[in-house]
């Protein structure tokens, strides 16, 4: 490899994605400015000579085998995805002012320590990425100072304590569209403003190039426009699936799988642009908010394993684009809203709930004139007719018990045996 590259003499762009090249990674070109690796298998340390190339600008060595530490020029980057590899170690704080950094995505690797302060210097970083890493460290408040910050993704990490700021009040990431924290050990409640002043959340925008997904930057030295990476794991749908493009409208949150407790903030309703929401596996307690309702995008929702108490909105049975839903195991009761979105589920996506009834459970809401507690009119014209046949047998037997009875007086009352005039006379003399 390093000979072929050896025998050329200036290289701008070198894409070696999806092969077979497996090895240590070759020496690049002093002239490179973009370089991607992914999908091979390339094995052994990141080589100190790739922080000579002062030219590069993006690096893309996702899908590998690397192993080893991080180097200390990573800050010397725009574009840095280092996903699903060996890396160990922490990620170096050694990120200064003048960085350009605007995408890290070190996620899937083996990395330790606390998430670097020094990250602060990037102030045009749009997207950050460590999901499935070992850090420990509290939830970065200190974050939300990067004005352009879209995507934050700290999934199935060792991150702890709570998410809500000091003085309970927004959390303050105005342009944050993806906030994935799922699967640590967060704790605490949530302020009822805590999803105010998410502008980027709350508004359908386009992106600055006029397109329809989120880009980054444009080379300076190309043509070529960079966005997201190529695939992006998200949890969806109750489904962990890898996202390719990322929509400029498209919002997600998942705070899945902490000890988060208290309620669910009514200003959730104002993340007009969320597509997938999930709240699962946690502590919440109250209602389900009605500002749920507003979520005329909302795609995804899971509520489940919670000890949510009360009815299920109304409202949610109207969201047309709704496809999934989860509310089981908690303490929700009453009548599950109909619409064709919620009465499509299936009928675990209720289950673990003692007092709620309606379509898709089996449990019938007796007493209720909404259509789906309502028996077919087959079966009501059957109990109709059974409850006029069981009256009619009452009203016989009465019939014919009276007449009985009345018979058996008269013929008492023509005879007077002895033996009775005897018992009846002293009862007479009681009742005087």
């Amino acid at each position: 490899m390093e000979k072929f590259l050896s025998g050329y003499g200036v290289f701008l762009i070198l894409d070696l994605e999806i092969n077979r090249f497996k090895g240590a990674l070759p020496h690049l070109p002093l002239s490179i400015n973009d370089f991607s690796a992914r999908n091979n298998s390339f094995n052994g340390d990141i080589p100190l000579s790739i922080c000579n190339r002062s030219s590069l600008f993006h690096l893309d060595l996702t899908y590998n085998n690397f192993t080893g530490p991080i180097p200390q020029c990573l800050s010397n980057l725009t574009f840095v995805y280092r996903r699903k590899n060996n890396f160990q170690g922490s990620i170096p704080d050694k990120f200064y002012a003048s960085s350009f950094l605007r995408a890290l995505d070190v996620s899937f690797n083996q990395l330790t320590g606390k998430l670097p302060r020094s990250l602060l210097n990037c102030s045009s970083l749009k997207f950050l990425n460590l999901d499935n890493n070992r850090f420990k460290d509290a939830f970065p408040f200190w974050l939300k100072a990067l004005p352009n910050l879209q995507v934050l993704i700290l999934r199935s990490n060792k991150l702890y304590g709570p998410i809500s700021p000091p003085h309970q009040g927004p959390l303050g990431f105005p342009e944050l569209q993806i906030f994935e924290i799922s699967d640590n050990r967060f704790t605490g409640s949530l302020s009822p403003n805590y999803f105010v002043n998410w502008k980027a959340s709350s508004l359908m925008k386009m992106n600055e190039d006029g397109g329809l997904y989120m880009t980054y930057l444009r080379n300076p030295h190309t043509t070529v426009v960079y966005s997201y990476p190529e695939s992006m794991d998200l949890q969806y749908k109750g489904l962990h699936m890898e996202q390719a493009k990322i929509l400029t409208s498209y919002a997600t949150i998942d705070f899945s799988g902490n000890k988060l407790e208290g309620q669910i903030p009514e200003s959730i309703g104002l993340l007009k642009t969320l597509i997938a929401l999930n709240f699962s596996n946690n502590a919440f307690t109250g209602h389900i908010p009605l500002s749920l309702a507003n979520l005329t995008e909302l795609e995804s929702l899971d509520l489940s394993r919670n000890n949510l108490s009360g009815t299920i909105p109304n409202g949610l049975g109207s969201l047309s684009f709704l496809e999934y839903i989860n509310v089981s195991h908690n303490q929700l009761k009453g009548e599950i809203p109909q619409g064709t979105q919620i009465t499509g589920q299936p009928k675990s996506s209720f289950e673990g709930n003692a007092g709620l009834c309606g379509l898709p459970l089996q449990e019938s809401c007796f007493g209720s004139n909404a259509t789906p507690t309502q028996q077919p009119k087959e079966e009501d014209d059957q109990e109709e007719k059974e409850e006029v046949l069981s009256w009619r047998a009452v009203a016989i037997g009465y019939g014919l018990g009276l007449l009985l009875g009345l018979s058996i007086a008269q013929v008492i009352a023509s005879y007077k045996p002895e033996w009775l005039t005897k018992i009846i006379g002293p009862i007479k003399r009681r009742n005087h």
